[in-house]
């Protein structure tokens, strides 16, 4: 028998009021987000973490004044845990590893350290690859295992944009909201976490897989005439992001008379992105500009489908790569951030 352990990557959120700026510095002091020298990333990052803070301790003030992201993150790696060790051969612990906030990356590698497995799996949260996000917890997390001489066999996941657990998880959540609608017509707008547009034209696949994912779930539906849209949320600053906005769609949805069906696609979990910008500031814009009906579909969490589409990956890998979830690449070849250059 094998000792596995899984290693599931996520944000992270502050747990407290105080917690919000080091939070906030963490990320932007990331040089996958802030693409500056260290020392000037470093003031940059102290200063937007300053200034952000307290509109963001606002923002977690209708939390309980932290983010709900640790636990739903402790639920679903509990679930995943107890699906691997159904019956098989191997024994799974799964493990969390948060990237801006605890546990820290070295902490996690040291606990998994102690533990011994025999081969270690790096699952990141995020079934979108963006060298923003996944990209970004596999270089910590391997900086982090190389400083503690954390030298077991590593398989890892990349992405999983059109992974058959998600797809049907996320399917069989929107088909009762869409239900729910009962005057009139109804668009389904699958909002995604914004990126800086010059990112994406740099080589990052993010924007190519969250639009595979919608096209899945639409596919799974199989509603003939289906109006759907892609659209992207939580933009910061004066740059340009990827467009539509998820602002500028709730507003055509108020122009052309109709309802809106909102699914978070690029979140597996709810934080402050959903619980907060859609439930409550989208919410709000949509009731200001003559949406009839609103309605936000949850988070696929601990979904049963998603769950076991999760097992089923990480059963599959065996040998020490980074792979997406068919093994190969998916990316078309003019993403140069995706982590698998050759299929």
């Amino acid at each position: 028998m094998a000792k596995k352990a899984v290693v599931l990557f996520n944000l992270g959120g502050p747990d407290g009021p105080a917690a919000v700026e080091p939070f906030l510095f963490n990320l932007f002091y990331d040089p996958a987000i802030i693409r500056l020298p260290t020392p000037l990333r470093w003031l940059v990052a102290k200063l937007i973490s300053r200034r952000r803070a307290p509109v963001a301790q606002e923002i977690y003030a209708f939390l309980g004044g932290s983010s709900p992201i640790l636990p739903q993150t402790e639920a679903q790696a509990e679930a995943l845990e107890n699906k691997l060790n159904e019956g098989g051969t191997d024994s799974y612990k799964t493990f969390i590893c948060m990237r801006y906030w605890h546990p820290f990356a070295a902490d996690v590698a040291q606990e998994v350290k102690n533990w011994a497995p025999d081969d270690v799996i790096l699952l990141p949260l995020y079934p979108q690859f963006s060298s923003t996000t996944s990209a970004s917890s596999i270089k910590e997390w391997q900086e982090a295992a190389k400083k503690i001489g954390l030298d077991t066999p590593t398989a890892g996941l990349c992405c999983y944009p059109t992974m058959a657990g998600l797809i049907s998880a996320y399917a069989d959540l929107i088909a009762p909201k869409l239900a729910e609608v009962s005057g009139k017509p109804a668009r389904l707008l699958f909002s995604a976490h914004g990126l800086p547009q010059k990112i994406v034209d740099q080589g990052d696949p993010y924007q190519w897989q969250v639009e595979r994912t919608a096209e899945k779930v639409v596919e799974k539906m199989g509603l003939e005439n289906l109006d759907w849209k892609v659209c992207y949320q939580s933009r910061v600053g004066p740059m340009k992001w990827l467009e539509p906005s998820t602002e500028t769609e709730i507003h055509r949805a108020g122009e052309d008379g109709i309802s809106l069906v909102i699914v978070p696609i690029a979140f597996v979990s709810e934080h402050s992105e959903t619980l907060v910008e859609l439930d409550i500031e989208y919410a709000k814009l949509a009731k200001e500009v003559g949406v009839d009906e609103y309605h936000r579909v949850n988070t696929v969490g601990v979904h049963a489908d998603f769950i076991a589409g999760l097992a089923a990956m990480v059963e599959k890998l065996s040998d020490p790569s980074i792979r997406s979830e068919s093994g190969m690449r998916i990316c078309p070849s003019g993403y140069k951030d995706c982590l698998m250059l050759a299929s």
